[in-house]
């Protein structure tokens, strides 16, 4: 029973994040159409069964990655058992009707389409009337909702990744009751050093591996230079955290635009959009990095020394002193984090989006501030878990998807957002007075 109320405590925004989850799923169920190679061969398998091995058969597709994948597997299903393709298209209605008239001026009969959901629509095969749409093989349709279909649940994980590994640094902060309002223009500032050292010193799209590497040092530690920059501010001037992080927001911009000489920096080579464009055994890279991040902060805030004393400045920044916790060089390792990991978030959204942009990262700290809120951090410093950070992440992201599923307007959106922020911090606020009356 105390397991179970200490998960509740910590973890209990899980159970939130599983009833959205169930919420969108209910309000997303369509019927699906499926595609890419295992419609191509089920179509295959049908065209088979009803016409048999010796059928002739025109495959129509567009020419997206997809259906490019449906043509190939169907092919090489009915090929290798006998049927005949007389050919394959993969572009629109004019193309089709193109490969038809060349099918009926040779003699040939169309004796079905290997089609999908999308190309059996097309009016141009009712034009033939030897061919007609009824000819038409399409995958079998299935209910399900758009919210669970792996892809989205992927992208949803993948673009969730930048904020969360970000969240990981503003949720140390914000455990030592401070905040770190310069995390999306640091965001910028590393896309566009790490977008120049290839341009300017690697030699553009030619670069080979070792600068690509420098490129990604350069940007993050640009960033970790400007978080220590904040650390000392706070640290040594006792400048409020609040009025530090802003400016070097504003100057971290600022030098993002003038270096980069407001413009889009895209002379980025292949190896370069690994970290961010590429996957790993199916999964995202930028996943794969966020779920290795976590394990390791949240082994090092709940099993370290280190951890143990970003919590008690949290809690009492005098007593801690007092106490022989070296407070000074904690926040200034803490603020180092966060630009950090900042800067990782920037060569993770340059790597994504091919090109270092000083526009990148807009708004990205109120999306992280909202991320750590809504994972249970308490802004007054003292309370909170790593873990519980990824889970408000995704709960941001999911409401996010959930929305654009179910066509919610944009404006409708952001009113949604500014509600489950405010609602999160009046929830820590309730919580922090009941402890305090007991």
């Amino acid at each position: 029973m105390n397991l179970a109320r200490i998960y509740f405590r910590d973890y209990g925004m899980s159970l939130v994040l599983l009833l959205l989850g169930a919420m969108f799923s209910f309000l997303t169920v369509r019927e699906q159409h499926p595609s890419g190679a295992a419609a191509g061969e089920q179509v295959a398998d049908l065209i088979l069964e009803r016409n048999g091995t010796s059928a002739t058969v025109l495959i129509a597709s567009r020419a997206t990655s997809e259906d490019q994948q449906f043509a190939s597997a169907a092919e090489a299903r009915l090929t290798s058992n006998g049927a005949q393709v007389l050919a394959s298209v993969a572009g629109g209605p004019g193309d089709v009707r193109k490969a038809i008239e060349e099918i009926l001026a040779k003699g040939q009969t169309i004796d079905a389409i290997a089609a999908n959901d999308v190309s059996s629509k097309w009016n141009v095969y009712d034009r033939f009337e030897s061919v007609g749409s009824e000819k038409c093989v399409v995958p079998m349709s299935y209910t399900w909702p758009d919210f669970l279909k792996f892809s989205n649940l992927l992208g949803i994980a993948s673009q969730t990744a930048i904020y969360a590994i970000i969240a990981v640094g503003m949720t140390m902060v914000i455990i030592t009751g401070g905040i770190d309002l310069s995390v999306g223009s640091l965001v910028a500032l590393s896309s566009v050093i790490s977008a120049i050292v290839i341009r300017d010193f690697g030699g553009g799209i030619s670069a080979g591996i070792s600068w690509v590497l420098a490129a990604y040092l350069s940007g993050i530690l640009t960033a970790a230079c400007l978080g220590i920059f904040c650390g000392l501010m706070i640290t040594r001037f006792r400048v409020p955290p609040f009025l530090v992080s802003l400016s070097v927001m504003m100057m971290a911009s600022g030098l993002a635009f003038r270096v980069s000489e407001g413009r889009s920096i895209a002379e980025l080579p292949k190896s370069y959009l690994w970290v961010g464009s590429q996957v790993t055994w199916g999964i995202p890279n930028p996943v794969i990095l966020m779920l290795f991040l976590y394990v390791i902060a949240h082994i090092v805030m709940s099993q370290t020394v280190f951890g143990r004393y970003v919590y008690s400045i949290g809690g009492n920044a005098e007593a801690a002193r007092l106490s022989g916790v070296p407070v000074k060089r904690i926040l200034l390792m803490v603020y180092m984090i966060s630009g950090l990991l900042a800067g990782l978030g920037g060569i993770i959204q340059s790597s994504q989006l091919a090109a270092g942009d000083p526009k990148f990262g807009d708004m990205y700290e109120l999306e992280v501030i909202a991320a750590v809120v809504v994972g249970g951090t308490s802004l007054m410093g003292g309370e909170g878990r790593i873990f519980g950070t990824l889970i408000g992440a995704f709960i941001i992201a999911v409401i996010k998807n959930g929305m654009n599923l179910t066509n919610v307007a944009p404006f409708n959106q952001k009113i949604v957002l500014g509600a489950v922020l405010l609602v999160a911090v009046l929830l820590d606020q309730m919580k922090r007075n009941h402890s305090s009356r007991n």
